[in-house]
Order: structure tokens, then sequence, then C-alpha cells
């Protein structure tokens, strides 16, 4: 099983400073920076990780006394429960931060008003809808929706239980866009689903590299971050129009973001940043776009 290889993700350089990891059994690449010196802390839904980091690095250089942001990029679900209970064990760590600043779809950001840790929240960015990634050379000819109720295709998605946001966006989808294709009664009964189990946006490139899946629905910035980061090893097959002119049924999702208990002291200029045109850029370069 080949090991891709994920760049370091942080919003403060550390390149010169000692790494250590054994791939596969210990490795957290959805916790970022320095939970002790960060000032600022940022709990967000993860597939979208590749423009924060790009809009926290910005941020901090221009902001060097924030001296790191501690940032967060796991389901959204992870975060809601670390925010209740105050904390999160990632393995024999405990860590006990609290966020100035919660990025999530607007349902899980309504949990964190009606707890009285929000006042509000506020649109921030949207997909474009959704693609498939398969293999570079695309081998098994895959073009479109019904090509995935082939019995020689192998369909990576979401786990619909610990990651039902994204799920819950490519069944939509699936759905929607076989109905328009013309295909009757449940499609994805007709898929043979290999499911992953907690951070879909780094399981679903290594179950292609590793074999296991021979396509992956992914919200299309996620594909494209795969097509830059591990060149040479995937393609993007558009659905229905997906990016440029994504139909109907190809479901879009929407993130928001919410000040926590007030922000703290960076919360509020880290708020308006990511809410303004050079945060809307970056994003845009990595395929999503603003309200």
């Amino acid at each position: 099983m080949p090991d891709l290889g994920w760049p370091v993700e942080q919003a403060c350089p550390a390149d010169a400073e000692p790494h250590w990891a054994q791939l596969r059994s210990n490795i957290s690449l959805d916790f970022h920076g320095d939970p002790r010196r960060a000032r600022l802390v940022v709990f967000s839904d993860g597939n979208h990780h590749m423009a924060l980091e790009e809009c926290l690095q910005r941020f901090l250089a221009t902001r060097p006394q924030v001296d790191d942001v501690f940032y967060a990029t796991t389901p959204p679900a992870v975060l809601l429960r670390w925010l209740e209970a105050g904390c999160l064990h990632l393995g024999n760590l405990r860590l006990s931060l609290k966020p100035h600043l919660f990025i999530s779809p607007p349902k899980i950001l309504d949990r964190v008003v009606a707890s009285g840790r929000a006042s509000g929240h506020v649109p921030f960015m949207r997909s474009r809808g959704n693609v498939l990634l398969v293999h570079q050379g695309n081998p098994k000819k895959i073009r479109g929706v019904t090509d995935l109720a082939r019995a020689d295709v192998r369909l990576f998605l979401s786990n619909p239980e610990t990651e039902t946001a994204s799920y819950e966006v490519y069944a939509d989808t699936l759905r929607g866009l076989a109905r328009r294709a013309g295909v009757e009664g449940d499609f994805l009964s007709k898929v043979r689903a290999v499911y992953g189990e907690r951070i879909h946006h780094r399981e679903a490139p290594q179950a292609l590299a590793d074999e296991r899946a021979d396509a992956a629905m992914l919200y299309y910035h996620l594909a494209l971050r795969y097509t830059r980061i591990f060149p040479g090893r995937f393609e993007i097959v558009p659905l229905d129009g997906a990016p440029e002119t994504a139909a109907p049924e190809n479901v879009l999702s929407r993130f928001h973001l919410a000040l926590v208990d007030g922000g703290g002291e960076w919360g509020e200029a880290a708020r308006e940043f990511l809410l303004g045109p050079e945060a809307a850029a970056i994003y845009a370069r990595h395929g999503l776009e603003n309200f």
C-alpha cells in the first residue's frame, strides 16, 4: 500500500523544526499548529482545509503578534463534541483548547448558537458541486453517474454515521443525478460502495491509491486538491456540469462562520479577514466561492 506523503499544513512555518510520525498508526493530519503558543484557535470542518490553511498563513503573516494559529479540521460532529465537553483526547494527548472561531455547515452552528456560545453565524463560502476522482488515465472508463452501478466499479463514499453531513450531500447528489439520467429505483443500492471510517478528506485518495476503490465521490475542491498535491496519480471526472455549471441535482455545500464566546483577542480580526476579498480570492483558487 503506497503512502501518499501528505504535505505539512500549518499557519506558522516549521520546516526547520524536528518532525516525528509513524505513518498509518501515529500521525494526526487534522490538528495544526502549537496549542500552547497559539493566541487564535479555529475549529473548522475539514474539507476546505487547504484554503483555510492559506488564509491563516496570510493572517498570521500580517499579524505576527498572534504567534501561531491552532486549527482543527475534523468532521464537524467531532468539533461540536469537543466544544461541548471542553476537551478532546487524541490518543494519549488531551487537548483542552477552546475555539475563538467555528466554521461549519449552518446546522452545526445552529447548535452552537442554541448552547449560548455564539450569538449567531454568517455565510462564509460554498462549494461548486461534486465530482468523481479516479486513477490517472481513468482505466475503468468512468464517464458519469450511471457507470457507478457497473459490477466492476467500486465507489468510495464518506461514512454515513461518522460523517453524516458530507455523506448526505454525496448521496443526495447521486440519487438526483441518477433520476436525471433515467435510472429507476434506489440508485445507491446498485452501487458497490466502499465507505470511509472517520476522515474522508484523507481516506478517499488513499482508498484509490490502495486499489480498494475505482472512484471517489468528492466535493470538487477536494478532488482539485488531490490532483495538485499528488500529481500524476488522479484525475477528475465532472458530473453534469460541475464545477462550471452544476445541475440542480448536484448539491452545493454551504459553510458559515461564528465567533465563539466573543472570539477572544483575535477572533474578530480573523473573522473580518476571512470575510474579506483576500480570503475570497484564496478560496476561489482552491475551487470554492463566496456567497
